[in-house]
């Protein structure tokens, strides 16, 4: 049989043996001082979504993957839509999307863009060094896949 006092070291009233107060890893006593430290978690977070901001909202120009010297007009102009860029270097090669194709090839692939969206534009990027003739072969691969209009990109003077 128990008595009133003996709860094997407890009290019911949650005190230790002896009447002490238990000790509570939770309060800390005010003669220990803790030191200040700052939290970094927040400031990630933050970082984060700022980065995340930034990349969203930034604008990303479309090139054709080719270093293209351009020719200089003064009558050049800045257009404002998206347009469907295909560069010719000097050596003649076509690149579209950052990406080589032939002259053949090329209708192809422009048909697959229009399709998509019929109302884009073409620009040509071609090199001041380029064959003629080429240009023109490739206004005439343009014209034939269905590309509504055909501008040539040059430098503004």
């Amino acid at each position: 049989m128990r008595q009133d006092g003996d709860f094997k070291g407890r009290s019911p009233l949650g005190r230790g043996a002896g009447g002490t107060p238990p000790l509570d890893i939770f309060n800390e006593k005010p003669s220990q001082k803790k030191e200040a430290t700052i939290d970094i978690g927040p400031l990630m977070d933050m970082v984060f979504i700022l980065l995340i901001f930034f990349v969203v909202t930034s604008t990303f120009t479309r090139e054709t993957g080719v270093e293209v010297s351009k020719p200089q007009a003064q009558t050049a102009s800045q257009l404002e839509k998206e347009n469907i860029l295909i560069a010719i270097t000097r050596d003649g090669t076509i690149h579209i999307d950052e990406r080589q194709v032939d002259l053949a090839g090329l209708s192809d692939v422009l048909k697959g863009i229009l399709a998509k969206n019929p109302e884009r534009e073409a620009v040509l990027i071609a090199d001041k060094d380029a064959v003629t003739g080429k240009l023109v072969s490739v206004i005439d691969a343009c014209t034939l896949a269905g590309v509504k209009k055909v501008s040539i990109a040059a430098l503004n003077q």
